[in-house]
């Protein structure tokens, strides 16, 4: 808006010295007319009418027409609305307009500044008062008075006043040109000023969704930090519980195991002893998954072949896959690369993603496992044949103790996270178009020199 009325105020200003050049001109112009005119009847009129009659008098028919004449042809090629000659008793003697002849005190005071030997223009405008305050009144015309003087020398007009001359000039063609240009001008403006405004909206509206974007992904960020640091604070906290609890939680799975020796002296049919031992065990197993979530182990990196490990955790799982109704369809790429990695590690991540699909089909079912590899990666799909996952929690289930298990403690997928991700690799879990669920994961491949440059391992010139 300040541009805008900038240009407008500017657009005025340059509009008034359009005009202020255009009288200039017009006053010039009158000024070479007058003196043409002056000429012209000083030596076509005035002398050869002197020395034939020894008088001027208008009054009479043939010298008014002889006036006439020259005025006209002095005035052929300009553009003048009216010329009055007047008398030095300010009356008009000549006019284009014969209703005007022999009227008295009609110049006013541009007559008398004339008549004193002094150039003068003034505008005439008629109009309405809005036409006039916005500069484009109906009519607007030129109105100058000059000396008619008698010529000293030839081409010399100094000398005696004779009469006034006035003549009348039409300026409202080119007040209206000046009034079309400053609307055009306006107009462009308020076209370029409109689309500047409307790319100035668009873009702070784009800069304030993207400050309200990151502002929000800020405030994510925040909270996504805090509840890290809770649930570290919580890991550790479970850590340390969890390492206090294991001391007598064997202590009493070994005492149950006594126990139970003794009882099945007594009393062969109590299994009071083989529940103490059957709960002991399940409750180590959940305190060593808290430990290795809260605090996992560093991989110790190794060659190894993933699909030997894959293989190793289906000959671990085979009692249970024949006698539950599971199938393990494999498909080997071949000449799939040697990776660095902790074999042992990848056996408790792929042991925990096979009990997953298992779980997932109570009745049994069809497990696919594919291994390949491209662009130095190696990939590994396992593909179920279940009920899938709610895609309301997709999003959850890497969060710790989030579980829909009556006996799971939330913490599988996790540690399985934690093991892949300490490789430098990725795991992603969706659904299948048609039912199941596929889980991939992506391990780089890594050579042992690679291998000894991610862990820190100084060149052999270095001076450390």
């Amino acid at each position: 808006m300040v541009i805008f009325l900038a240009t407008i105020i500017l657009s005025v200003l340059n509009t008034h010295w359009v005009k202020s050049m255009q009288r200039k001109k017009s006053e010039d112009y009158a000024h070479v007319m007058i003196e043409n005119l002056n000429h012209q009847v000083f030596l076509q009129f005035i002398i050869p009418v002197v020395m034939m009659e020894g008088k001027i008098q208008l009054s009479k028919q043939e010298q008014f027409e002889r006036m006439d004449k020259v005025v006209r042809s002095a005035m052929h090629s300009f553009k003048i609305e009216t010329v009055n000659i007047y008398s030095m008793d300010n009356r008009i003697s000549y006019s284009f307009d014969k209703i005007m002849i022999g009227r008295q005190n009609y110049g006013g005071t541009g007559y008398l500044q004339a008549r004193a030997g002094k150039w003068n223009s003034k505008l005439a405008q008629r109009g309405n008062l809005l036409q006039i305050l916005l500069g484009f009144p109906k009519e607007v015309r030129l109105i100058t008075f000059a000396p008619l003087r008698q010529e000293s020398k030839v081409g010399q007009i100094s000398g005696l006043v004779l009469g006034v001359v006035e003549i009348v000039q039409d300026l409202s063609e080119d007040y209206k040109a000046i009034f079309g240009i400053q609307i055009l001008v306006v107009v462009t403006c308020t076209v370029l000023m409109g689309a500047l405004f409307v790319v100035l909206v668009f873009v702070v509206k784009r800069g304030e969704g993207i400050i309200q974007k990151r502002a929000m992904e800020r405030l994510r960020l925040k909270e996504r930090l805090a509840h890290a640091e809770r649930l570290s604070s919580l890991g550790e906290m479970a850590a340390g519980i969890s390492h206090e609890i294991r001391n007598p939680l064997g202590i009493i799975r070994s005492s149950a195991e006594l126990l139970k020796k003794k009882v099945a002296k007594v009393d062969p049919k109590n299994t009071i002893p083989d529940i103490i031992v059957e709960e002991a065990s399940r409750l180590n197993s959940i305190i060593t998954d808290f430990i290795n979530y809260a605090k996992p182990r560093s991989p110790n990196i190794a060659a190894c072949r993933v699909e030997e490990v894959i293989e190793k955790n289906i000959t671990f799982l085979e009692a249970q896959i024949k006698a539950q109704g599971y199938v393990i369809k494999k498909n080997y790429q071949n000449s799939v690369p040697e990776i660095m990695a902790d074999a042992t590690l990848l056996y408790q991540s792929f042991l925990n993603i096979l009990i997953n699909a298992m779980q997932s089909m109570p009745q049994g079912g069809r497990i696919l496992v594919e291994v390949s590899s491209s662009d130095h990666l190696v990939t590994v799909h396992f593909d179920d044949e279940g009920q899938g996952i709610p895609n309301e929690n997709l999003e959850k289930i890497w969060d710790p103790f989030f579980t829909t298990k009556e006996m799971g403690t939330g913490l599988g997928l996790g540690i399985v996270k934690n093991i892949i991700e300490s490789h430098g690799g990725s795991i992603q879990i969706v659904n299948r178009p048609v039912r199941g669920t596929r889980v991939t994961i992506e391990l780089p491949v890594k050579h042992k020199a690679d291998d000894s440059e991610a862990v820190g391992t100084p060149p052999a010139d270095s001076n450390l």
